[in-house]
């Protein structure tokens, strides 16, 4: 769209109208503040994503104090991906996998999308409240039951990148700051070392033995969570500070 059209179309708008495009266009004027890894990765590599993403951000504020969620993540990275000429193809159906990245120039990608806006998220380490349902652990009576059932789901997710957007804020105000965290699931392998005796509690926590990232799985109530994942510079993305909204 050319100038000449965007002003002309500008000014067909109610005065409603004109009033909620010039509240965008403050939101767009300040933009939030982007911190890259220090190690130059496939995502942070191409500044225009991190742009983009950064402006969509600005725009969801524009209209509301709610942290970007799970649904709306997962838009605005697809959005972001095909603003910048990416293949992110139509949405997937498959169990776990949320997004199917295709590059000329790199391998594809597998992506799982998650999101949290949890109070008191930590900086130091990562939690995956629900890595997927799991009705069927109060019926589970022997550890090994347990065993095999927490770890199917681990198997069928191993295809998977997981790939988190945090929000950190002040109780219900808008997030002071958005941070992008790409979760190999290669950490996830020793889990099929572990012993049974490691599921012999109703709720059993098996260790992950991975001594760069060692989280813990947990099958508790009705879901698999996933809890003290701790956070280095290959798995921490990108930050947005949110200084300007």
């Amino acid at each position: 769209m050319t100038l000449a059209e965007l002003k002309e179309r500008l000014e067909s708008l109610s005065p409603t109208a004109i009033r909620f495009v010039a509240r965008m266009v403050d939101s767009l004027s300040s933009p939030p503040t982007a911190q890259l890894s220090a190690s130059e990765t496939w995502l942070t590599a191409v500044p225009e994503w991190i742009e983009y993403f950064g402006l969509a951000l600005s725009v969801h504020h524009g209209t509301t104090s709610e942290p970007l969620a799970q649904k709306g993540f997962e838009a605005v990275f697809r959005n972001a991906c095909e603003a910048v000429g990416w293949d992110v193809g139509e949405p997937e159906t498959q169990r776990f996998l949320d997004l199917t990245l295709r590059r000329v120039d790199l391998p594809e990608r597998k992506l799982s999308l998650k999101s949290t806006a949890a109070k008191n998220v930590s900086r130091s380490t990562a939690h995956i409240s629900k890595l997927t349902e799991a009705a069927w652990v109060q019926d589970m009576r022997t550890a090994r039951e347990r065993r095999d059932r927490t770890l199917e789901p681990f198997r069928a997710y191993a295809a998977a990148v997981d790939a988190m957007l945090r929000a950190f804020r002040k109780g219900q105000e808008i997030p002071v700051r958005y941070q992008l965290l790409e979760i190999p699931t290669a950490i996830f392998r020793s889990l099929q070392d572990a012993p049974v005796t490691a599921f012999n509690a109703d709720g059993p926590t098996a260790p992950v033995e991975d001594r760069r990232l060692p989280p813990a799985c947990r099958s508790t109530g009705q879901k698999i969570t996933v809890k003290q994942i701790r956070l280095s510079v290959r798995t921490v993305r990108a930050e947005w500070q949110m200084t300007g909204i």
